[in-house]
């Protein structure tokens, strides 16, 4: 029996034995529907006339693939399909290319996987220019990560940084709460836009949907809701904030392309030196738009230590891995220890040593190149500097994490704000201190 997860290596089984007939005929695109089940295109060039030899090669390929993919497959004479000018059809495809178990590559031969959702993980969008968009994203929900970001923009902005904190865990609000008091809560936020954007209203509460605490500071923070002061029909905006939109061209536009949009004008607007993105936890539509689609500089990994973070976390780098993107997304890439253990230094530098082991196994498994013996070479204790690949003990690794010490005053309180309010820069410093350097490393860093 095949499942779906052996529909590919399965498929390229069965290619490669029949290769020799098919080189002479690629590009071929393989469509994957909504149910699974595949279908072969090739250009309409190469479909056989009354050629007896070339009719009995795609008949046996047919059967062949029938016989393996069944029932991922429909009737065997309908496999096979052809497309007039398929190579330009590919090119307006989102597609990856198509690979064995041991992730060799079949030249010319793509898939396009359809999806009920847009949300592929696999676009991954060039690093923007101008403001640093760094994006706070966890596998796992409940691990500090929107108290972080708070706390990291509180900081950032009381040293001189002109800051812009946009909240996309839409699902779950509320950072504007851990930074603004209620007071100061705009009209609206970033659910609002997008659903007055589907009506070319946008525009119109766009000088209404941020706000900054009434606290001096040496820079300015400016904080983006997920929703206004008055929430309004959350519930019923929210569920159409993944609508596709219409430019004025007639342009069709995803949402994470109007969200996208939105942020540029943001940025316009406000100028920031660096913009901080909460995302929402998990593997959704959001999540996929924060990590992939925004053009993020940075990407933090907020994880705690166990099975169900790091098999999360396998789940999407076998995924990059796979399409072939990895080496897109994986320098953005950086670890961040959470609610790790403060009962003395040795179990803070025992839990952060173990968080860093069974991070590089995660990274090395997928992301990081294998770099054989050979290749080192004799005299050299690393690998060559074209390949991505880092040794455990490495500081400069992204599996090396930026650790964070749980701390009783940033857990459980009724408001951060006040909390942040009342707290030294010093303590803040010695909670999320490494996160902080890295923070400002990489806003010191040119796009």
């Amino acid at each position: 029996m095949t499942s779906f997860d052996h529909i590919l290596s399965t498929l390229a089984n069965v290619l490669s034995l029949y290769w020799c007939d098919l080189e002479p005929v690629l590009p071929i695109l393989v469509n994957r529907d909504l149910n699974g089940r595949l279908r072969l295109f090739l250009d309409s060039a190469y479909e056989p006339s009354d050629e007896a030899a070339a009719r009995l090669h795609l008949q046996r390929l047919r059967n062949a693939i029938h016989a393996e993919l069944s029932p991922h497959v429909g009737e065997a004479d309908r496999i096979v399909d052809y497309k007039d000018s398929l190579a330009d059809l590919i090119k307006t495809t989102t597609t990856f290319p198509l690979s064995d178990q041991h992730g060799n590559i079949f030249p010319n031969v793509v898939v396009a996987d359809r999806l009920a959702q847009e949300a592929t993980w696999e676009t991954i969008d060039p690093r923007a220019s101008g403001a640093r968009r760094l994006v706070f994203y966890s596998i796992k929900g409940g691990v500090g990560r929107s108290t972080a970001l708070a706390a990291c923009a509180w900081a950032l902005a009381a040293a001189g940084q002109r800051v812009l904190v946009l909240d996309l865990d839409l699902e779950s609000p509320g950072l504007s709460t851990s930074l603004l008091p209620q007071s100061r809560q705009p009209a609206y936020g970033i659910t609002d836009w997008l659903v007055e954007d589907l009506v070319n209203n946008g525009e119109a509460i766009l000088p209404l949907m941020h706000a900054s605490p009434s606290t001096p500071m040496r820079g300015e923070l400016i904080v983006v809701p997920s929703h206004g002061v008055d929430p309004g029909e959350y519930v019923s905006k929210l569920g159409r904030v993944w609508m596709p939109g219409f430019t004025p061209a007639g342009h069709r536009q995803r949402w994470s392309e109007r969200l996208l949009r939105l942020i540029e004008q943001l940025e316009a607007t406000h100028q920031p030196n660096i913009v901080l993105i909460d995302s929402r936890a998990g593997i959704d539509e959001v999540a996929s738009a924060c990590v992939t689609d925004l053009g993020a500089q940075r990407i933090y990994l907020f994880a705690a230590d166990s099975r169900q973070t790091w098999q999360g976390y396998r789940i999407l780098f076998d995924h990059w891995r796979l399409h072939g993107v990895a080496p897109l997304i994986r320098e953005r890439l950086q670890v961040v220890g959470a609610l790790l253990p403060t009962w003395g230094d040795q179990a803070f530098q025992q839990a952060t040593s173990q968080l860093r082991e069974h991070a590089y196994d995660s990274f090395n498994a997928s992301l990081y190149d294998e770099a054989s013996p050979d290749a080192k070479g004799l005299n050299s204790a690393s690998p060559p500097s074209d390949l991505f690949n880092f040794d455990l003990p490495d500081p400069m690794a992204p599996h090396n994490p930026c650790a964070i010490r749980w701390d009783q005053g940033f857990a459980a309180i009724e408001s951060l704000h006040d909390r942040l309010l009342a707290t030294e820069a010093a303590q803040i410093k010695l909670v999320f201190g490494p996160l902080l350097t890295d923070l400002q490393a990489s806003t010191a860093q040119q796009p």
